[in-house]
């Protein structure tokens, strides 16, 4: 358990006598996590990780370090995908990739009402405490800058759905050729935020909990 998050939830209420306290089993997940470090497998995807800083929906870091992780096959194929949109001209900036458990619940603890349509009950757990989602957007080759997208990350509003038909047209063809690429390779979009895809095989992982820090 990530005991840094503790602060973070101090300006909360008191949690219940029968809160739950770690992440939920499923019998179903049937293969055994083999993390591995993006940048490790390609040093040329960027990362932007919002989490170990400021700039997200908390405006707090809740990481202690800006990495992202995926299940090795998950991994192999986001990389797969790199390497496809380079012969466009745009390659991979990731926001986010496994996520501890216990991140998932303080996101839960700090929102409510519709904000909860964005974020995962960690009743159930989430596909990034699995290693198999990835939050991410493309960046310019040539510029070395995020390409403009109809809604920004983490942008609680109807411009973050896939389908959403609003903003500049060549924001809405890059969004939909970074989803082109991605289900080429075996992702598929989560249906209520452009830049969240979840690798095929996320069911047979189990949730976990495990620092950072702590994955070998």
């Amino acid at each position: 358990m990530q005991t840094f998050l503790i602060a973070l939830c101090l300006c909360g209420a008191a949690a219940a006598p029968h809160a739950q306290q770690g992440p939920p089993k499923d019998p179903n997940a049937t293969r055994a996590a083999d993390l591995v470090e993006l940048v490790k497998l390609d040093p040329t995807i960027k990362l932007d990780i919002r989490y170990a800083g400021t700039n997200n929906f908390l405006g707090k870091p809740v990481y202690k370090e800006a990495r992202a992780f995926l299940q090795r096959p998950a991994a192999t194929a986001l990389v797969a995908a790199h390497r496809e949109l380079a012969r466009s001209g745009y390659g991979l900036l990731i926001h986010d990739g496994y996520r501890p458990w216990a991140i998932t619940k303080l996101f839960w603890d700090m929102t409510s009402g519709y904000q909860r349509e964005f974020v995962a009950d960690p009743k159930i757990g989430s596909k990034h405490n699995r290693g198999s989602a990835i939050d991410l957007t493309m960046y310019d080759l040539a510029l070395g800058t995020a390409v403009e997208m109809p809604g920004g990350y983490d942008e609680m509003s109807p411009r973050s759905y896939p389908d959403y038909t609003g903003g500049p047209p060549e924001a809405r063809a890059k969004r939909d050729l970074l989803r082109q690429v991605m289900e080429r390779h075996g992702f598929t979009v989560e249906p209520n935020e452009w830049w969240h895809f979840n690798y095929k095989d996320w069911g047979q992982y189990p949730i976990l909990d495990i620092a950072f820090g702590d994955i070998r």
